[in-house]
């Protein structure tokens, strides 16, 4: 008989680099995913949501800046 993997793939940070975990880490990214996804789906949905509004802010910040 034979066995499959079941070896998860690596998460996109971890697929991306050490730097990119580096700079997550440094910033708070990571405590901050984490404390969303240790809470109820429904408050976890919003949390997401409202990380995303963040981030999205913040790219169109630096791309202003840049221009």
């Amino acid at each position: 008989m034979e066995h499959e993997s079941r070896e998860q793939p690596a998460a996109p940070a971890e697929q991306a680099g050490t730097s990119t975990v580096a700079h997550a880490e440094s910033d708070g990214l990571l405590d901050r995913l984490a404390l969303i996804e240790s809470q109820p789906l429904d408050r976890r949905a919003q949390g997401f949501e409202q990380l995303h509004d963040e981030l999205l802010q913040e790219l169109q910040r630096s791309d202003n800046e840049s221009a």
